[in-house]
Formats: C-alpha cells, sequence, structure tokens
C-alpha cells in the first residue's frame, strides 16, 4: 500500500509539469543551425568539375555532363546528377568544396521509404528539394 502511495504521489507531482515532447508528425522539431540534412542542388550553378564526386567519401554521387550546344561558349552544361542516399553519410563534404555552391545542405532528414530503389534521388528530385534550406544558404 505504502509503494502504491508513492507511486500515485509522483505521478501527481508530475501531471502539471511542463511536457518536454513534441507532437513531432504535425509539429517540426527545433534543429540546431548547422544540422546536416538532404542536399539541395542548384542545376543552373553547376559547371561540372566533378570535386563533389571526387571528394565524397562513399562514392554515392554520380555526375556527368555533356559540352555546351552553343559552340561560342566554353565549359560543359550538367547531363546528371545522382546520389545513393543509401549510402550518403550526410558528411557535407561535397557542399564544402562545391566552388559556385550548386550544393547546399538542408534541414530536411526524413528519407523512409518502403524500397532501397526510392533512395536513388536524380537531378529533378534534387533541384524540387526546397524544404527547409538552412538560413546560411538562403540566396
Amino acid at each position: 500500500m505504502r509503494g502504491l502511495a508513492k507511486g500515485l504521489k509522483y505521478t501527481l507531482k508530475n501531471l502539471t509539469r511542463e511536457k518536454v515532447t513534441y507532437g513531432y508528425p504535425h509539429e517540426p522539431l527545433p534543429l540546431p543551425d548547422r544540422f546536416r540534412g538532404i542536399q539541395k542542388f542548384y542545376p543552373e550553378k553547376c559547371i561540372v568539375c566533378n570535386l563533389c564526386a571526387n571528394i565524397c567519401p562513399t562514392d554515392c554521387i554520380q555526375l556527368t555532363g555533356k559540352k555546351h550546344p552553343d559552340p561560342t561558349k566554353k565549359g560543359k552544361i550538367i547531363d546528371t546528377y545522382d546520389i545513393n542516399f543509401e549510402i550518403c553519410i550526410l558528411c557535407d563534404l561535397c557542399t564544402e568544396v562545391c566552388p559556385t555552391e550548386a550544393i547546399v545542405m538542408t534541414n530536411n532528414f526524413e528519407l523512409a521509404e518502403y524500397s532501397r530503389d526510392e533512395l536513388f534521388k536524380n537531378l529533378e528530385w534534387l533541384d524540387q528539394n526546397d524544404d527547409n534550406v538552412r538560413r546560411e544558404n538562403k540566396a
């Protein structure tokens, strides 16, 4: 009986305390400023230098380019840009090395999928990934 009274006292005391949990799916979690989430890619800024693909420690980035169709312009234009998020460790090295800031990290971290094949993200998906772009990367 004494244990029941102690437990009830503890329960009643904690009923009036402020809740420390979040209503996650309905309200966003507060994330630190330097949180590294999924990348956002700006294809119009990319100069196809392959620095991001070369520095990637897991080799999850595939980048291809083609010559500019206009013969008067030098350089390449981007053809494909794919990231395999199955093996990506979100290390932020690709964004640090990009000279034109074509790749930026977002605060988006939700990548749950039912199939591993859906973790291969292409140029179009990464270009449309505008959710929660970090404050320091907003133009």
